[in-house]
């Protein structure tokens, strides 16, 4: 049976993709801050799946504690199979006059985490040759709204890279692009989205199926919902050529 490790596993897509997963018949190792939740949820997942639930009641924030999270990923006498890089938080504070300890938390959490999980385990995917990571971006990395969208920006293109250096190894990387989701994140970054329409959300399991969907077809890029595939065509598209040149680029001077 597979492992599936997910940060951010207590709530929201995290939790949405520890759901899923159990129910595919995966064990499952869950890390958040929150360790009583956690418990909660692996008891249900446990109960209702009959697999392995372990969970880290871990600060992604702290090096120290995302060291612990990584030595687990490349303890190659339990590997794990599935890495869903999840964990992260927005704030409502422009980012001028704001708090700089919130801002370096989100670079921390959504940035240093994501890049040393993801260095941690793909050692052991490339020689299995086979795994797959997914990290949680967002649409908002097309945008220009400060910190939380410069590192969202950072996980889409630096899982881009992942694909393109993983290809030909069987292990696969996944950034995934929702838009407006509905989960507790909004409400606990106290952000006031009741002015949205209706059309602009999405379902969290829709947003799930539609990564594990492009993830086993080793598409370097997720986007759930129609109307986000129609607004980030252009961008996706401007990316590919990008990338198609790029490689050329890289050709000719490696020649």
């Amino acid at each position: 049976m597979t492992t599936a490790l997910i940060t951010g596993a207590s709530s929201g897509i995290g939790l949405a993709f520890a759901e899923r997963l159990a129910a595919e018949h995966h064990n499952l190792i869950l890390v958040a801050r929150n360790r009583d939740r956690l418990e909660r949820v692996a008891a249900v997942l446990s109960s209702s799946h009959g697999v392995n639930v372990d969970v880290l009641d871990i600060d992604l924030s702290h090096r120290d504690q995302v060291d612990l999270v990584g030595d687990r990923l490349s303890d190659s006498n339990n590997s794990v199979d599935f890495l869903v890089n999840n964990a992260g938080f927005g704030i409502r504070e422009s980012f001028i006059g704001g708090n700089l300890d919130a801002e370096q938390q989100m670079i921390d959490v959504m940035v240093t985490a994501t890049m040393r999980l993801s260095h941690a385990v793909l050692p052991g995917m490339v020689k299995r040759n086979s795994g797959a990571v997914i990290n949680i971006s967002s649409i908002a990395g097309w945008m220009t709204s400060g910190t939380y969208s410069a590192a969202k920006a950072w996980v889409t293109t630096f899982t881009e890279g992942l694909s393109h250096e993983l290809a030909g190894t069987g292990v696969s990387a996944t950034a995934v692009c929702p838009g407006l989701t509905h989960t507790e994140f909004h409400s606990r970054a106290e952000m006031d989205v009741s002015n949205a329409p209706d059309w602009l959300w999405l379902d969290v399991n829709e947003v799930v199926d539609r990564a594990l969907h492009d993830s086993r077809r080793g598409r370097p890029i997720s986007v759930a919902g129609r109307h986000y595939q129609a607004i980030s065509l252009p961008i996706r598209y401007w990316r590919a050529a990008q990338r198609r040149a790029e490689g050329a680029l890289r050709a000719r001077v490696m020649d």
